[in-house]
């Protein structure tokens, strides 16, 4: 599994004396949760040894982890939930997975998501990523035979604020087994995918 290091509630010197140890290593290692004014805050020797990721709010020191097989899509409802979706992608490609990311294909333009279905269906695994009514969860699951990683997002309005009706319709999907991680937890889906496609064995 990749090593992760949670950034978000780190103080800025607990940041920079994790990111110097780090770098100093010879293992790949993931930041997340690291957002743009965290970033721009650390000192420059630091930040010139971190690739970071605006979108994602993720950033890597030495490199990623080897390849591994398998190929998985990332689906994004709407341009809403990019980041949370970036963060999968992000953790991924990390970990050597081959990934494509599919982004503004909800329900409310579903013949978006019908004109992608052909690269969704390619994938061995599916992360849904939706907020609001997470309805494309349970459509995806009656198109696609893959594995499905469902992750709500707090993005919303009214009643969807924060996520929690996204949650609740994930679990609720009439799609059978689809899995529901935490809100806005792309890397959790990520990892999610990652143990599933460790059953295809290491990388010919």
């Amino acid at each position: 599994m990749p090593e992760a290091v949670l950034c978000s509630a780190k103080t800025a010197s607990q940041l920079v004396a994790i990111a110097q140890e780090l770098a100093a290593r010879s293992e790949p290692i993931l930041f997340t949760r690291l957002s743009q004014d965290r970033f721009d805050a650390l000192p420059e020797p630091v930040r010139n040894d971190i690739a970071y990721d605006a979108d994602s709010e993720t950033a890597t020191v030495n490199g990623s982890l080897p390849a591994r097989r398998g190929k998985v899509a990332v689906v994004a409802a709407g341009t809403s939930d990019l980041r949370v979706a970036a963060e999968a992608a992000r953790t991924l490609q990390f970990s050597g997975v081959e990934t494509k990311t599919i982004v503004d294909v909800g329900v409310a333009g579903i013949w978006r998501l019908e004109a992608r279905l052909d690269e969704i269906r390619a994938a061995d695994i599916v992360i849904a990523v939706a907020g609001m009514d997470a309805a494309i969860v349970s459509v995806l699951g009656g198109l696609v035979g893959s594995p499905i990683i469902a992750v709500p997002t707090s993005v919303g309005y009214g009643v969807a604020t924060g996520g929690m009706t996204a949650l609740n319709s994930a679990l609720a999907s009439c799609a059978q087994g689809v899995a529901v991680m935490n809100i806005d937890n792309g890397f959790g889906a990520a990892c999610a995918a990652i143990r599933m496609l460790s059953l295809l064995g290491p990388e010919e």
